[in-house]
């Protein structure tokens, strides 16, 4: 009997984050229901590959993790969240181009353009399983494993799950000797905690501070290059860098220093840059978490991610280290609050009241942080080198939320990689190269130098609209 067969008649409670994609659902065509809103990943795998084997695993992986074969009913009242009998998942290979195994930044070129013309590609929110494959190999003993999910059943976090769990029972499957998994959390179970007692009293002290925490605040908008009224089809490009091991060095001793983390010395380099292009002290930034606030879920597949408005107040900031240490604060009083955003709005009704003006946009700030990352583990027959380091830019990709997505990581060679993630129909890949070398100049001023005093913000407290220009 399948958890199918022992659900509910209406279905599991949708989680919180479920639901709050239900209030932005724009259809199957787009929006959070739409088929790019997807997450790609890819990993070097190198040995023999059977693919009859890899089809098992894939398949026992779909049977383990239930959200990858989870529906949201979205047209019932009250919505829920339906499970569905495990299904084949598709699985494609193909023949990457002959290239000299000696030289491996060709293959590493291969590969991003697999991985690129896959996250141009579709998977729709209504076909079973949300998991699509393709192993694209330049050789017998050397290949790319691409994963294609839909967003609403997986987040950063679950798709690492996913390809541990599946080296794993590959592994298994090719009779190496290793323990079985042990059950895997279900996301529907992080559905009802969220409507624990635990999680509710946890919920209203954190509200109380988010609701005095974000009095008066707005998140941080910038003027777009294209009204939404002048270009609604909306679409989503990604523009992508590296910044070299040099500038990577001077954060992460920065960071060492003055007992921050890598991503508090860049939030705070961004901070300053938006101050500058603004104007405002008053800086709040929006970034992506992984909502798995409860250890007990960190092994589960599913959409935890959350969104974590992060106010800082630069007033009085005479030096980088001044904002530093106010940046670090903020962090430190938001992450151990962290509720779903849905509930901290409803404190904070007015929050993203910027970002709804034609003319203006959200700019999200992230630092890729996730664990699991495969780096070059043998696991059985076969070893695992997750692709991380990209350079090839595209024109159509995975979609974000309307407006700018700016991700900065760490490679497993240690070089400061990144990507910015646009609305293709309210930017222009100019202006967005012109952001993403802006914020590289300041944050090199910044981390070289941070106890100099900071130059004086321009005047303008906001960006004006293009209808101010008018």
């Amino acid at each position: 009997m399948t958890v199918a067969d022992l659900a509910p008649a209406e279905g599991f409670p949708l989680a919180v984050q479920q639901e709050f994609l239900c209030l932005w659902d724009k259809g199957d065509d787009m929006g959070p229901f739409g088929p790019r809103f997807h997450i790609v990943d890819g990993w070097r795998v190198s040995g023999r590959i059977d693919t009859a084997l890899l089809q098992a695993a894939l398949d026992d992986v779909v049977v383990r993790h239930e959200a990858l074969r989870t529906t949201v009913v979205r047209d019932a009242e009250p919505r829920h969240q339906r499970i569905l009998a495990p299904a084949p998942v598709p699985l494609e290979v193909r023949e990457l181009p002959a290239t000299d195994p000696a030289d491996e930044e060709a293959r590493h070129l291969a590969g991003e353009e697999l991985l690129n013309e896959l996250a141009a590609d579709t998977i729709g929110v209504r076909r079973m399983p949300l998991l699509r494959a393709v192993l694209g190999r330049f050789d017998d003993e050397d290949a790319v494993l691409a994963l294609i999910a839909h967003h609403t059943a997986v987040d950063a976090w679950s798709m690492q799950v996913i390809l541990r769990d599946l080296a794993v029972l590959y592994a298994r499957h090719a009779g190496a000797d290793l323990p079985p998994l042990a059950p895997a959390p279900q996301y529907r179970e992080y559905a009802h905690w969220q409507r624990s007692d635990e999680a509710r009293e946890a919920e209203r002290s954190a509200r109380a501070f988010w609701r005095t925490r974000l009095d008066g605040a707005r998140v941080l908008a910038l003027p777009t290059d294209r009204t939404r009224s002048e270009a609604p089809e909306f679409s989503t490009a990604w523009h992508r860098f590296g910044w070299g091991t040099r500038l990577r060095e001077q954060v992460t001793t920065l960071a060492a220093g003055t007992r921050s983390s890598t991503f508090i010395v860049l939030l705070a380099a961004f901070n300053v840059f938006l101050n500058r292009q603004t104007g405002d002290t008053d800086v709040v930034v929006p970034t992506f978490t992984p909502g798995r606030t409860q250890a007990r879920f960190q092994d589960a597949v599913g959409s935890f991610f959350n969104f974590l408005p992060l106010r800082t107040d630069l007033t009085d900031c005479v030096t980088f280290h001044d904002v530093l240490a106010r940046t670090r604060e903020s962090c430190l009083d938001a992450y151990t609050r962290e509720i779903p955003l849905a509930h901290v709005l409803d404190e904070a009704p007015e929050l993203m009241a910027r970002v709804g003006v034609d003319g203006l946009a959200s700019c999200v700030f992230q630092v890729i942080q996730t664990p699991f990352t495969m780096a070059g583990e043998r696991i059985g027959p076969l070893a695992y080198q997750a692709v991380r380091r990209k350079v090839l830019s595209q024109s159509v990709g995975s979609d974000i939320p309307d407006g700018t997505l700016l991700c900065l990581e760490i490679s497993p060679t240690g070089e400061l990689i990144g990507e910015l993630g646009f609305s293709s129909n309210l930017y222009d890949e100019d202006t967005v190269r012109r952001l993403v070398a802006d914020f590289r100049d300041v944050l090199s001023e910044l981390v070289a130098d941070p106890g100099a005093p900071l130059p004086a913000p321009p005047i303008s407290p906001q960006p004006r609209t293009r209808s101010d220009d008018r």
